[in-house]
């Protein structure tokens, strides 16, 4: 091979070089421009989103001061606000840091006491999972430098994180100083399910999204990301320990000497302030309802007729719950759960409407409870709707498969809800009308035709009560008894088939019953006929009757005499 071709060959080889690392080059160089643009494009919407949850926010005070009762309600509005700014600020300081226009502005003062009194601020999130918590630093007192604002957000997303995957056990945070008092090691640990090797390598990657699907929680995909920028920019490092089923430990170092920092870094007119992470942490209380206290509500609600339609909201999220709760309690009976656990234990006990449940929650799932539900004959009747993030076809179908009445998208409107709701009830009354015609034809006695399991099942409540007419002591129990099934059971029944309460029920075969002996025998006294349906006090007879019929039972027989 002559030297002329091995000459251009070379040249051939090093322009190919060239070229293709000039386009790897360029296109790196898009791609930095375009993710510049992106940043600047989120931090223009942050910016804009800020400044109305601001006005937001002032307005929330202003109602507080001009109407003070609604102080529930001012508390949802204000820590669902400011969980949106800590949101997105997190979206600001990621936008930053790919712009490299993240700012370090360190301060003196006791780091260690700092840090102690920002973890505390994180206990009623830990409380709120039932995690046992711990703080330890070592001393307990450490003056230094640090960026106060960029630690915040460290252990904030830290501990929030360690929460979130630790559903029991233990959660703890541990500080310490090196040996020449220039650095200090943050530890966060947890008993958690821990992170499997292969999604190791990409855990500090903007956007990976974990597990949340498997712990049913929620997460931007930026918290770990920002969390190493913020260590990197604070001059420290971060690595991650982890296995799966015995937890997770998460390991800095951060220097906190003056000189380990910039001139243009450092601030020496103001100090560290102690206090502040109280300030700065707002949204680490989770306004957990009581259930209990939520549920006992629902027997004193004087505003409502004892007739009531109830219904059970089964909703993880503490705030969507409450909100509900609030919203649905001036117009039905309401009970609440937090999973499908609570839902069955309270389907078993109380007497229910109506379940309108979320899908995705910790325990079990409203797929689950629907199924469960409407695979049990005794509670197959009861009408469910179910709320959920999920938008997909397929699972619409899934819950429509098994069961489910109605099928909400998350966000939805309120007013939605209420529509499904009383369309719901609406078939009730329809069904109710339906019952009462069929009833008022049957004077006979007669059984009709048993055409289905429903005919079925209310010809032998007919026949319970008419069997115990004149027995005044004849009640939910002893009728539950009759019919073999439990009182809750009997009742979610009744109120699929006639609309009515099992009272209201037998209160309603009683009025028809002395309407059909008053027009066989118009002569009989008042007194008489009640006692011939179970009434001990003509008086109350007297009332219900006329509350029916819309006439005194004296001037409707003196009517047919004439």
């Amino acid at each position: 091979m002559s030297l002329r071709i091995i000459l251009i060959l070379a040249i051939l080889i090093i322009l190919s070089i060239v070229i293709l690392f000039g386009r790897s080059v360029y296109q790196r160089s898009v791609r930095v421009r375009r993710q510049l643009q992106m940043g600047q494009i989120f931090t223009n919407i942050t910016h804009e989103l800020l400044t109305p949850l601001t006005v937001i926010s002032a307005s929330v005070d202003q109602l507080r001061e001009d109407v003070p009762e609604h102080d529930k309600e001012y508390d949802l509005m204000q820590m669902n606000i400011q969980r949106m700014v800590r949101l997105l600020q997190q979206i600001l300081e990621t936008s930053k840091s790919q712009a490299g226009e993240l700012k370090l502005v360190v301060a003196q003062g006791d780091v260690m006491q700092y840090i102690y009194n920002t973890a505390c601020c994180l206990q009623p999130l830990m409380d709120k999972k039932h995690l046992k918590f711990s703080i330890e630093c070592n001393p307990q007192s450490m003056m230094g430098w640090i960026d106060t604002d960029k630690l915040d957000k460290v252990i904030y997303n830290l501990l929030s994180n360690a929460a979130k995957y630790t559903n029991e056990g233990e959660v703890s945070l541990q500080v310490r100083t090196s040996r020449n008092y220039d650095s200090i090691f943050i530890n966060v640990r947890d008993t958690g399910s821990g992170i499997p090797k292969e999604k190791m390598k990409n855990l500090f990657e903007r956007f990976y999204d974990g597990e949340y699907r498997q712990h049913k929680t929620i997460g931007t995909g930026l918290g770990l990301a920002l969390t190493r920028d913020l260590v990197r920019l604070h001059n420290g490092t971060i690595s991650c320990e982890s296995e799966e089923g015995k937890g997770t430990t998460f390991n800095i170092k951060i220097p906190i000497t003056k000189e380990s920092f910039r001139p243009d870094q450092i601030d020496e007119k103001h100090e560290i302030d102690i206090t502040m992470p109280k300030e700065v942490i707002v949204d680490a209380t989770p306004m957990t309802p009581d259930v209990s206290t939520m549920n006992s509500e629902m027997m004193s609600n004087d505003l409502l007729v004892d007739d009531a339609y109830r219904i059970l909201i089964v909703e993880d999220n503490p705030e969507l719950l409450m909100l509900m709760h609030h919203i649905l309690k001036s117009q039905y009976h309401v009970l609440v759960a937090k999973n499908g656990k609570e839902a069955l234990k309270i389907v078993h006990k109380t007497p229910l409407d109506l379940i309108v449940s979320d899908v995705m929650m910790p325990e079990m799932t409203g797929l689950e409870l629907t199924r469960e539900l409407k695979e049990d004959p005794n509670y197959s009747y009861l009408p469910i709707i179910l709320l959920t993030a999920n938008t997909q076809e397929e699972d619409e179908q899934e819950a429509l498969k098994i069961g489910a009445d109605e099928y909400l998208t998350k966000p939805f409107r309120l007013g939605d809800l209420r529509l499904r709701i009383d369309n719901i009830i609406e078939n009730r009354r329809r069904t109710l009308q339906d019952f009462a015609q069929r009833t008022g034809d049957n004077s006979d006695g007669q059984p009709e035709i048993v055409l289905t399991p429903e005919q079925l099942f209310l010809e032998k409540a007919l026949s319970c009560v008419h069997a115990h007419l004149d027995d005044s002591e004849y009640d939910r129990d002893a009728f539950a008894a009759d019919m073999g099934a439990s009182s809750s059971t009997l009742y979610n029944k009744l109120r699929a088939i006639t609309g009515m309460n099992v009272n209201a029920f037998i209160r309603d075969v009683r009025m028809k019953e002395a309407r059909r002996l008053a027009e066989k025998d118009p002569s009989m006294r008042v007194s008489d006929l009640a006692y011939k349906v179970g009434f001990q006090d003509p008086k109350y007879f007297s009332t219900c009757f006329k509350k029916y019929y819309g006439v005194q039972p004296k001037e409707f027989m003196d009517s047919l005499k004439e």
